[in-house]
């Protein structure tokens, strides 16, 4: 039995295939054209929240890689492996995340998120690092940012597990991100906060502790706000009409009431006049209670 072939509709469809190679090759061509004769002639770096934070900048994405050999401006695209300026990158303490790809026109895009920290620890044994928002330890740096400062007897364990949310806390709420400007923590864990504006020291007692880390979130967060719900009110009401330097001490750790100890220039005696008798002058008390107004708990000075 012979085989016929349609020699007509072979050569067609052959025709045909040829013509679809030939097509997708030209497209591919034009999306992409040959690197191998170009170089990367721009490089565009964006770091998110550089002008908040000021730890990381487009200047020092730059200096990383040259310092690694892979800053690609007048590299030859296919020598740019964005994979590897990723890495690169990552290995850097403050780095979050690190995104690089090329285009054809021969740029190469980079873009940086970071690490965002909410708290610089010094503590008493000359410690010096960050804590990020969650908790995670950030080596010192060279960069200037305005941060609340956590001095006095701190383990690394409590500034990830507690101090990161007290800091957060603060730094959330409009007024008090400007007004507290250092946390100290005393030998037994009590709390003290120190403004910016006065001349006096708050101590706000004892952060709640929970094993779950959601809850501790929590608590720290609540127990904060119901400290400085209290404090605005004696700011208002109470050293408002005292004087902003009339105490050094105030203390907010029982819910009852508040303890403040003068200044000592504020409770240093007065020069007495001329003594009109032998008797000597009674002295004042050397403690006053009086009640704070709108039902504000008991304020009492030293």
């Amino acid at each position: 039995m012979k085989l016929h072939i349609n020699w007509k509709k072979t050569i067609i469809a052959c025709i045909d295939i040829l013509l679809a190679v030939y097509l997708g090759m030209a497209m591919t061509s034009f999306n992409r054209p040959d690197e191998t004769v170009k170089v990367c002639t721009n490089v565009n770096i964006v770091v998110a929240d550089e002008n908040t934070n000021g730890f990381l900048s487009a200047q020092e994405i730059k200096r990383i890689l040259q310092r690694k050999g892979l800053y690609p401006v007048k590299m030859h695209m296919t020598d740019i492996n964005p994979r590897t300026i990723e890495e690169t990158l990552m290995t850097s303490s403050f780095v979050k995340t690190a995104e690089c790809y090329k285009t054809q026109d021969g740029h190469v895009n980079i873009s940086i998120t970071q690490r965002l920290p909410v708290l610089r620890i010094k503590n008493d044994t000359g410690s010096d690092y960050y804590v990020d928002e969650k908790g995670g330890i950030m080596p010192n740096s060279k960069y200037v940012s305005d941060l609340i400062i956590a001095t006095g007897n701190i383990t690394e364990s409590f500034a990830c597990g507690y101090l990161t949310h007290l800091a957060t806390s603060i730094m959330n709420d409009e007024l008090w991100k400007n007004q507290i400007v250092q946390i100290n923590v005393l030998p037994d864990q009590g709390v003290e906060l120190v403004p910016r504006v006065g001349d006096h020291v708050v101590f706000i007692g004892y952060l709640p502790h929970e094993s779950d880390m959601a809850k501790r979130k929590t608590a720290v967060n609540d127990f904060l706000m119901a400290k400085l719900t209290r404090l605005e009110k004696f700011y208002r009401y109470g050293l408002s009409q005292a004087g902003w330097n009339k105490y050094h001490y105030i203390s907010l750790e029982f819910d009852n009431q508040i303890i403040c100890k003068k200044n000592v220039k504020e409770i240093a005696p007065k020069p007495a006049p001329a003594p009109v008798s032998e008797q000597p002058a009674t002295p004042e008390p050397a403690q006053t209670a009086t009640q704070e107004p709108s039902g504000q708990p008991q304020t009492t000075t030293e």
